[in-house]
């Protein structure tokens, strides 16, 4: 099963595709997805290793900092690794990572750590998009404090991109996880098929060497490249589900016919299939725009990770309408995708979030305009 987030893959975005698909498989399939929901252990080194073997984690990288495209645009590439491994419920921070990549490779700064990072060494995830950070300024750089909740596989991590309010505005650290001051604590929460974590930074120093480019466009291409991902993961759980409940239309048969051949049936899953195929599109459109550097690519972003984080609990809870009964059981893979929606559709900001900051990137562009 591939998701086919573009209308077309070309032959090099299929390989990348087919390729994700089968590693997941084989280095974490579904049964272990589930015993990973059950307290059972996450993946290890080889995953990692697999998926960097597989450019995974270079996608957003230049090729300057060992990166790399097998079509050319490295975020139709993460956009596609994305949708595959949300199809099929891989765990892990890929979102978070990408975003610490790709801000490490722009600013081309700590060639010490991001050579693991592409590589595949270790995990980084990106702190404080939401705000509840505060940063001072200390004799060695800057002083971090404040609290971080819901942060998928922090304990996982070796590194964390931090952003923060300073004094003058924003500003960013890249810290170790076991600096100092951190302290990762574990969450339960709705999404069993991640772990999630809250981060709290008590007194963490950042040397001036961990200190980052905080610029209004450095902020934004961070945001956009996590609601791409966010959104792409999004749609391939939708698409895996939908996959799911299309085969189980077809064969469960009620009074003689199989029940996807009733009328009310029929325009449930004709409504879900809209969703779906309109949350891909966008994907797709994010994708392209980011990768051609459009002008309105942060706004498709935005558009898309509003768009999904929304339709996206529609579409489970459709499928669930067509699995009846069965599809509320635990034995059930139904409920995974409507957990892994849920979450998604807040992880990076909430639908509203996502619109507010659509409203400011469209203000912010008139007034450069005018």
């Amino acid at each position: 099963m591939t998701v086919d987030i573009l209308p077309a893959l070309p032959e090099e975005l299929r390989m990348v595709a087919e390729a994700t698909g089968r590693s997941a498989d084989k280095e974490f399939d579904r049964a272990r997805v589930r015993a990973f929901a059950d307290g059972g252990d996450g993946p290890g080194e080889s995953y990692l290793r697999a998926g960097a073997e597989l450019g995974w984690f270079g996608f957003l990288a230049g090729t300057e900092h060992g990166g790399g495209s097998a079509s050319g645009n490295g975020f139709t590439d993460a956009a596609v690794v994305a949708a595959e491994r949300g199809a099929r419920l891989q765990p892990g921070p890929y979102t978070g990572h990408s975003v610490v990549v790709r801000t490490l490779s722009r600013a081309g700064a700590r060639a010490d750590v991001l050579p693991k990072l592409t590589e595949g060494e270790c995990w980084a995830t990106w702190l404080g998009h939401g705000g509840g950070i505060t940063a001072t300024t200390s004799g060695r750089g800057l002083r971090l404090d404040g609290d971080v909740t819901a942060v998928a596989h922090a304990a996982d991590c070796a590194w964390f991109l931090v952003t923060a309010a300073g004094p003058a505005g924003p500003v960013q650290a890249l810290i170790p996880a076991d600096a100092p001051g951190v302290t990762v604590r574990a969450l339960s929460g709705v999404d069993l098929t991640r772990r999630w974590h809250a981060v709290t930074l008590s007194g963490v120093e950042a040397g001036a060497d961990s200190v980052l480019p905080a610029t209004r466009e450095r902020l934004a291409e961070q945001h956009a490249v996590a609601d791409l991902l966010t959104a792409a993961d999004a749609a391939g759980a939708m698409h895996a589900d939908f996959t799911l409940v299309v085969e189980h239309a077809k064969s469960r048969i009620a009074f003689g016919r199989p029940i996807g051949s009733f009328q009310a049936v029929k325009h449930l899953l004709a409504d879900t299939s809209l969703w779906l195929e309109m949350s891909k599109g966008m994907v797709a459109a994010a994708a392209v725009a980011l990768g051609d550097g459009s002008p309105d690519a942060y706004s498709l972003a935005a558009a898309a990770a509003s768009f999904t984080g929304e339709r996206g609990t529609e579409v489970a809870d459709n499928c669930f309408q067509v699995f009846g009964g069965m599809g509320f059981t635990w034995e059930h893979d139904q409920h995974f995708y409507l957990r892994r929606l849920t979450a998604a559709a807040v992880e990076y900001g909430t639908p509203e979030a996502h619109r507010a900051r659509l409203w400011d990137l469209a203000a912010a562009g008139e007034a450069e305009e005018n």
